[in-house]
């Protein structure tokens, strides 16, 4: 079996089409298809079934998958061993809920690539799961601990939220001083048929399902916040970012929920992946430390 053939597979395998695995590897699609053509006659078997939706593993490729992922990583470990470079390289992509990825991440890699100027990294910051086994990201952050799949996951801290509204909207609006004050007033949140993760449904916990301003976007619900318009869920490390914003019945009302480094399986071979995701998650958990310290 040619290893040049499984890295195609995977490829197809991941973006599930022939275009944009030729464009990934710099081939054109009909290589693509001739080189698939080509392993699953050595293999004996189909890999992959052409829908509309594109190209999707077949029972066989399903199970050709985790082993070809496997020496994808021997060979990266392998390439890594030969090189040993001093400092970390190369580029990794990380995906993030966007709250992590607006209020803690770009701070947290900048110190990390100044240690590392040879590292180039990128931040995917969307509202939703990402797909390690397609290589969406090389590692995310959730907030929830998958419980299924060939992946390695890793706490990285807790941290706090807490109900909040800016000074200007106090000022105007009158005091917050018990729950209770809470009756009538606009909620911002998220968007309900739109929280991707059961740990996001904060305004459950408060006790009201109404949202007159909402967003899938962390960052929109703050600017929101920010802007006098309302009280929302926040976390405590993104306060600081805008002294116009105070926290609210801190003693009656708090949420604590935790980050999760999530990775693929495979990937724990890799010395340089291990090494970024430790400096990851140190970094993340004195950042959490020194912001909430503030609020």
């Amino acid at each position: 079996m040619d290893w040049d053939d499984l890295r195609i597979f995977l490829a197809v395998a991941r973006s599930e089409s022939l275009s944009a695995a030729g464009r990934q590897l710099k081939i054109d699609p009909a290589t693509v298809g001739r080189r698939i053509a080509r392993l699953e006659e050595a293999m004996g078997a189909r890999l992959f079934v052409k829908s509309p939706q594109g190209y999707a593993l077949t029972e066989e490729g399903t199970r050709l998958l985790p082993h070809a992922e496997g020496a994808e990583g021997a060979l990266a470990g392998a390439t890594e061993a030969l090189s040993a470079p001093e400092g970390l390289t190369g580029q990794i992509r990380i995906g993030a809920p966007d709250g992590c990825a607006n209020y803690l991440l770009p701070q947290v890699l900048a110190k990390i690539c100044d240690e590392n100027p040879g590292l180039e990294v990128q931040i995917v910051a969307l509202p939703r799961v990402f797909n390690l086994s397609k290589r969406e990201a090389d590692m995310a952050i959730s907030v929830s601990a998958p419980t299924a799949g060939r992946l390695s996951v890793q706490k990285i801290t807790d941290y706090h939220l807490h109900l909040a509204a800016s000074k200007n909207y106090l000022a105007r609006m009158g005091a917050i001083r018990s729950l209770d004050d809470l009756k009538g007033r606009r909620i911002i949140g998220y968007i309900p048929d739109m929280i991707f993760d059961k740990e996001l449904d904060y305004l459950a916990e408060l006790g009201t399902q109404a949202v007159p301003l909402a967003s899938n976007s962390v960052s929109v619900q703050f600017n929101w916040v920010r802007a006098g318009a309302g009280l929302a869920i926040v976390h405590d490390f993104a306060i600081p970012t805008a002294p116009e914003v105070t926290k609210l019945l801190a003693a009656d009302f708090s949420l604590t929920r935790a980050f999760w480094l999530i990775r693929h399986e495979d990937d724990r071979r890799s010395v340089r992946l291990n090494r970024f995701a430790e400096a990851l998650v140190q970094g993340v958990k004195r950042e959490v430390t020194r912001l909430e310290a503030l609020t």
